[in-house]
């Protein structure tokens, strides 16, 4: 079941057409991925969805409900993590979940959700003095406050250092967990790849593609390498094998670049000819080939 349903969102400002011509659903129960360069249309696409923006074109529904003709509903039923959401420095944790609370019909207690989220021991903590993976956890829980049915998370990991980051990406896995629907939008592949069902991939204010990460990443045709260390001084000829575009050595150390399954071939006739190796290593295909593969640029150069 569709829990929103995106039909040829159109979006421009002046003469910049900032989404043109943008369709997708999300399913109820997956996180599904928002995925692009800065500038590419995502928050724009999600702010629309959730009844922030006013679209010029295209139709849109979240839970059945246009959020324009009936914003009220849906944002009693949706959850909100807003790309550059910020605090009163002063405000107590306890008090920011009580506020927001206090904005819906059937609210959660969100006493619950101060241990849910780690942060009991947070309460009566100001704003100002959490740290950066304590703030993102009150976001979270803020978001979730008023009991929603879908959560927008945009661009939740940004300025974390790698550790809190993980342990964000595994409280984006409870939020999945308790029922919840996710719309996470970000432009970081490690993280899309890490949780997200299916992603939508933005660039220039289009969907260049829609699958699961899995899938975008094995519809690629890019060369990739297979790196071994040879551990007798014998290599059979592996050029000829089906994929195989070439191969370099460095001593012992081999690079066998190719396309498709190559590397199984060439696996499978080391075996056969019985040629001993070690530290085999196949640098695998990435959203960052995909994404290249697609628009013919590379995602870090759209930054």
């Amino acid at each position: 079941m569709a829990v929103i349903e995106v039909r040829d969102l159109r979006k421009s400002y002046a003469d910049l057409a900032v989404l043109d011509g943008v369709s997708f659903s999300v399913e109820e129960g997956e996180i599904f991925g928002v995925l692009g360069p800065n500038g590419a249309g995502k928050t724009t696409t999600v702010e629309c969805v959730e009844g922030l923006r006013r679209p010029d074109g295209g139709s849109i529904r979240v839970l059945g409900l246009d959020p324009v003709k009936d914003r009220r509903k849906v944002r009693e039923q949706i959850g909100v993590q807003l790309q550059h959401t910020q605090l009163p420095e002063n405000i107590k944790v306890w008090e920011a979940l009580d506020l927001y609370a206090s904005f819906y019909a059937r609210p959660r207690d969100w006493r619950e959700l101060l241990a849910e989220w780690g942060l009991t021991d947070k309460r009566n903590a100001r704003f100002g003095k959490l740290s950066g993976g304590q703030k993102q956890r009150l976001f979270i829980a803020l978001a979730l406050v008023g009991n929603p049915r879908v959560a927008f998370l945009d661009e939740l990991t940004t300025g974390l250092d790698p550790k809190a980051r993980r342990t964000t990406w595994e409280l984006v896995k409870q939020v999945r967990a308790s029922g919840v629907t996710v719309v996470l939008v970000s432009h970081f592949m490690d993280e899309v790849e890490e949780l997200c069902d299916r992603v939508a991939v933005f660039d220039q204010g289009k969907i260049v593609a829609i699958d699961t990460p899995g899938g975008l990443v094995d519809g690629v045709d890019a060369e990739h390498q297979l790196r071994f260390t040879l551990t007798t001084t014998d290599l059979v000829e592996v050029e000829g094998l089906p994929g195989v575009t070439g191969v370099t050595r460095t001593g012992n150390r081999v690079v066998v670049t190719g396309r498709g399954d190559f590397a199984t071939a060439v696996t499978a006739q080391l075996a056969r000819d019985h040629v001993l190796v070690s530290d085999l290593r196949i640098d695998k295909r990435t959203l960052d080939d995909a994404f290249v593969a697609l628009t013919g640029r590379s995602f870090d150069a759209t930054h």
